[in-house]
């Protein structure tokens, strides 16, 4: 089967349309820099693939979770400036340091053992880049605005460190009610207090940030000097609220989605009315029908709940419902009946993409599973073979 292994179900990877995507947003935030963020394996994406393609496209920094996350990056020979979004963990510091990597801190803790990983580099060095997070009412982690004088203090007394950056992170920018849209504007009106107070003791961070994908998209505000941008990088709106501003936006639809799900129909058998396929027997077939298994199921990120919501495949360019509950390999589909299904084994399916002038998103996913597309995506496992393809070369 080539690069998608002997089992035919793979994650296809469209780089062009992830490059393209990465200098939309370029466009939206300038004068700000665009920082790609490819946490999570890129979204489930591939973080390696997602961060060339999004640096080709205009981003000239990249931005991640964990340590580990960075190193892979580093090792894969990417050498663009790379911030870790939350606090490392101290034992994590040397480690961190090695790779060049930027941190986030926000607790004497986290500068204590950044200080003393940096003070054990070779001389002349130069000091290790660190930004300082703020939390202004997302409350996940972050300095209370009150504190942020007092550490940029602790940073600026220890030789082996430099303030870079100050940032924050906007918990509703994505929402489009007046609630939302003021709290957001509170946020940045807290970072710039806390800004006021940095800038009144010296400090004068050349990095401010506060923009996620949403807040680069519809909070102009918030762009500042880098926005941070990762589920509209893949091409999806960061919520279903923010779909009829994208919508009516030209930034929003040229924005493309870059994974696509597929397989190939695995074995094919007509069944009689009344039978009832996959585990539990939920669903009885109404007359003689054709259902095709594919061969792939819930370890590999396709919800088990999806035949309870009305999940829907595309084969031979027709939209499939399907017959019976999600199993950990395999789905099986209702093709309809014999003399009208027209499926063979080894046709193609796509469960997240395109097929003629069908498809299917991770958003239409989502909404029937009463979730975000951050979850569909991240959720398709590692036993998923990811193929790079560029459309845009072609």
């Amino acid at each position: 089967m080539g690069d998608h292994g002997f089992r035919p179900a793979w994650v296809e990877i469209d780089v062009g349309a992830l490059r393209h995507n990465a200098s939309v947003l370029r466009r939206i935030a300038a004068p700000a820099a665009l920082c790609a963020v490819v946490k999570a394996d890129g979204y489930g994406h591939g973080s390696v693939a997602a961060a060339r393609a999004a640096l080709a496209g205009g981003a000239t920094w990249l931005a991640v979770a964990l340590v580990e996350e960075g190193i892979v990056l580093r090792r894969a020979g990417i050498d663009a400036p790379i911030l870790l979004l939350s606090e490392p963990v101290p034992g994590a510091a040397r480690e961190l340091v090695a790779a060049h990597l930027v941190p986030t801190v926000y607790t004497d803790e986290g500068i204590d053992a950044l200080a003393s990983a940096a003070g054990e580099r070779a001389p002349g060095a130069g000091p290790l880049d660190v930004h300082v997070k703020v939390d202004t009412g997302m409350h996940r982690v972050g300095a209370d605005p009150v504190d942020a004088v007092r550490l940029a203090d602790r940073i600026a007394g220890d030789p082996g460190l430099r303030l870079q950056g100050v940032w924050t992170h906007l918990a509703v920018a994505d929402g489009t009610s007046t609630e939302d849209v003021e709290f957001t504007g509170g946020q940045l009106a807290a970072l710039d207090a806390a800004l006021a107070d940095l800038r009144a003791a010296g400090h004068d961070p050349e990095l401010v940030h506060a923009a996620n994908s949403a807040g680069a998209i519809a909070h102009p505000a918030a762009r500042r000097d880098l926005v941070r941008c990762g589920i509209a990088l893949y091409g999806e709106s960061p919520s279903a609220s923010l779909v009829p501003v994208l919508g009516g936006s030209a930034e929003g639809r040229e924005l493309r989605p870059v994974l696509s799900l597929r397989a190939k129909v695995g074995f094919v058998r007509t069944l009689g009315a009344g039978e009832r396929p996959s585990y539990g027997r939920r669903r009885a077939l109404d007359g003689p029908t054709v259902v095709a298994t594919i061969p792939i199921g819930y370890a590999d990120g396709v919800p088990r709940r999806l035949f309870d919501c009305g999940g829907e495949v595309l084969i031979g360019g027709r939209r499939r419902p399907l017959a019976g509950v999600v199993t950990m390999d395999q789905i099986v589909v209702d093709c309809g009946p014999p003399e009208t299904a027209g499926v063979a084994v080894g046709d193609d399916v796509v469960l997240i993409g395109r097929q003629g002038d069908e498809s299917v998103t991770a958003a239409d996913w989502a909404d029937l599973l009463g979730t975000i597309s951050y979850e569909v995506l991240c959720d398709i496992g590692p036993r998923v073979p990811r193929v790079v393809v560029d459309h845009a070369a072609t």
